[in-house]
């Protein structure tokens, strides 16, 4: 396999069809790293570049995402930790991972990692551990709403062609130039066969799910995490304010062995916004 190129397999992952993209070296040493709400393996492209030769990557596109199978009956959280599970036990039954994981994929591998400590040898937690907490009197409203919506979901938006998805990527992260954003375009679109472009992700994902995110859950199982961790923020993360800075480190306390890194000028999607720097801290911690 050529430097910096991807390739692409199917596992079947708990009855559904899950795509897993590597990069590098089958005899390297395997990083597992999972991406965030509404993203795709395909654009930790240029980090994957960057870990190479060090190590190999192994990033599945989730349930519902990218290249993976959707499943019928929507999406509920626990599922992707378990999808995790077994995709470890396909790839590394017997050995602990190394495990990194941006934004929603920080939750999913960071919960992993305090429910099965021993399974896990380093952890990466990239700009994730944010979520705030859902008022418990919101619980009526989103089981009312999750009801309506499921009898009418959301229709998948498309788009004219894959510049045009290209100006919303933009718009949602001005920083990037042109290439960068087209680039990030071609991973989140596919083409319909219709001559549009819709996004490589079940409408599904956006209905109001009944269940509420509780942090207080997550902290007692975060402190269950025995791995060293790495907490590698953005500095201009679009969700830097979302909990307050006393309750960010609380969370962050959760991690018994963990440091925490800042990349100053990277956006919330560091992966490609910073992915260079991203990636130099990421080798670094990984190769203590």
């Amino acid at each position: 396999m050529s430097a910096g190129a991807s390739r692409s397999e199917f596992i079947t992952i708990r009855g559904l069809r899950y795509h897993i993209r590597r990069w590098g070296d089958p005899k390297a040493p395997a990083l597992f790293l999972g991406h965030g709400w509404l993203d795709v393996s395909a654009t930790f492209h240029y980090v994957a570049q960057a870990l190479q030769p060090q190590f190999q990557i192994l990033a599945p596109d989730w349930r519902g995402f990218g290249h993976s199978q959707w499943p019928q009956d929507g999406y509920w959280f626990h599922d992707y930790v378990a999808d995790l599970e077994s995709i470890l036990d396909h790839y590394s039954p017997t050995e602990p991972v190394l495990l990194a994981g941006h934004s929603m994929g920080a939750q999913i591998t960071s919960l992993y990692a305090g429910l099965r400590p021993e399974r896990v040898k380093k952890l990466i937690a990239i700009d994730g551990l944010f979520m705030p907490d859902m008022a418990v009197d919101s619980a009526p409203r989103r089981f009312r709403r999750w009801l309506d919506q499921i009898n009418a979901p959301a229709r998948q938006k498309s788009y004219s062609s894959y510049e045009e998805l290209s100006l919303r990527v933009r718009k949602q992260h001005p920083q990037l130039s042109e290439e960068r954003a087209l680039f990030v375009a071609r991973c989140w679109g596919n083409e319909d066969g219709y001559g549009r472009i819709t996004l490589c992700a079940d409408p599904k994902h956006r209905l109001d799910m009944p269940s509420l995110y509780r942090a207080d859950q997550s902290m007692e199982i975060w402190k269950q995490v025995t791995a060293p961790t790495l907490l590698l923020d953005a500095g201009k993360s679009a969700f830097i304010n979302a909990i307050p800075p006393a309750l960010m480190q609380e969370r962050r306390d959760c991690f018994a062995k963990h440091e925490r890194v800042v990349v100053a000028d990277a956006g919330h999607m560091m992966h490609f916004d910073a992915p260079e720097e991203t990636a130099q801290h990421m080798a670094r911690f990984l190769s203590q």
